[in-house]
C-alpha cells in the first residue's frame, strides 16, 4: 500500500479520515477515504501501489472492459451505452466539426468507432490489454499501450475525452500535464466523473458504487473538478449531467447493501437522485464537464 501525504490538488498535507468503504466489487477490503482540509478534494488513501492496482480490474464482471458479461446487469449497461454514443456525439459536435478526437481509457472502442464512422481522426490510450486488442482487431482502431502518450503530438487534438477515467489515473497531475500538451490550443476537453455530493451517493453512504474503491482513486465534485482544471489554465464552460448514472449506481449500491438485485428500489431512488439534483443543486450521479482553455 502507498500513502499519499499531500493533496494532489492543492499539496496541503493535511488530509483527514472520514470514512471507510469495502470493495464490494472484488476482493471486499477495506479503505478509507480522506478530506484534505484545504480545498476539500476526497482521496482513497492509503491505495495500493501502481503496479498492484491492475488486480482489482481482474474480472469478467468489469463492464467497461468485458465483453462476455451476459447478466442482465450487464445488457443494460450495454443497452444505455448505445444510446449513450449518440448523445455524446451530439453534445461534442455542437462545439467541434470534426477533427482529431483522443481518448483516454478508450476501454473496448465502441465511443471511437463511433466517432470514426462520423468522419473523425480518432486515436485512443488504454492500459488494459484485453480491451485494446479487442477495439484494434474489431473494430481496426489506433489504440496505444498506457505508456506510449507521451509519444503523441503536442497540440493535435481538437477534442480530449475522459469517460470516467480521470478518477483512476494514479499521477493525477502529470496527466493533466499530458492533456495540457497533447489539446490544441481552441480544443475541447470532455471528463465524465462520478459525483459524491449526489443524493444517491449520500444516501447509500459507504454503499454507494460511485466509491468503487480501490479503483477509483479520487473522489470529485463539481468544485474540485474545476479547481484542478484551474491549476493548468483549464476554465468549466458547461456540466451535463449522466442521468442514467444515478439509476445504474443505484442498482449496484443496492446488491452492495442487501447482496440482492432490486430494480424497483435502483428505480426509484435513481429517480429520487436526479429529482433532487434538478430541483435544487445540480449535483447529479455523475456530471460530464466541458473545459478549454482560458486563452481561448
Amino acid at each position: 500500500m502507498e500513502n499519499i501525504a499531500r493533496c494532489p490538488i492543492c499539496e496541503n498535507d493535511q488530509l483527514t479520515d472520514i470514512m471507510q468503504v469495502e470493495d464490494h466489487f472484488l476482493t471486499n477490503k477495506r479503505f478509507h477515504l480522506a478530506k484534505c482540509s484545504h480545498c476539500g478534494f476526497l482521496i482513497t488513501n492509503p491505495r495500493p501501489v501502481a503496479s498492484d492496482l491492475s488486480k482489482y480490474y481482474q474480472s469478467i464482471d468489469y463492464l467497461s472492459h468485458s465483453k462476455e458479461n451476459k447478466s442482465v446487469t450487464s445488457k443494460l449497461y450495454s443497452l444505455v451505452k448505445n444510446y449513450s454514443l449518440g448523445k455524446k456525439h451530439q453534445l461534442i459536435t455542437s462545439f467541434k466539426k470534426p477533427g482529431t478526437l483522443l481518448d483516454i481509457g478508450s476501454a473496448t472502442g465502441e465511443f471511437l468507432h463511433y466517432f470514426n464512422k462520423k468522419n473523425w481522426t480518432v486515436t485512443g490510450v488504454e492500459p488494459a490489454e484485453t480491451p485494446r486488442q479487442f477495439s484494434i482487431e474489431t473494430y481496426g482502431l489506433n489504440v496505444l499501450k498506457e505508456e506510449k502518450i507521451d509519444q503523441l503530438p503536442a497540440g493535435h487534438f481538437d477534442v480530449i475525452t475522459l469517460w470516467h477515467v480521470l478518477e483512476h489515473v494514479p499521477d493525477l497531475n502529470g496527466r493533466m500535464e499530458q492533456i495540457s500538451k497533447m489539446l490544441a490550443s481552441d480544443g475541447l476537453l470532455v471528463i465524465a466523473l462520478p459525483n459524491h455530493l449526489s443524493w444517491d451517493a449520500q444516501h447509500y453512504g459507504n454503499y454507494w458504487a460511485g466509491y468503487d474503491v480501490p479503483r477509483h482513486l479520487y473522489h470529485f465534485t463539481p468544485d474540485t473538478i474545476s479547481k484542478l482544471l484551474s491549476k493548468y489554465d483549464f476554465e468549466i464552460f458547461k456540466t451535463e449531467p449522466m442521468k442514467f448514472d444515478a439509476y445504474y449506481v443505484s442498482l449496484l449500491s443496492e446488491k452492495y447493501q442487501s447482496g440482492k438485485t432490486n430494480f424497483l428500489a435502483a428505480f426509484r431512488n435513481g429517480l429520487k437522485s436526479n429529482k433532487s439534483a434538478r430541483h435544487s443543486n445540480d449535483n447529479y450521479s455523475s456530471l460530464i464537464y466541458l473545459a478549454r482553455k482560458r486563452n481561448n
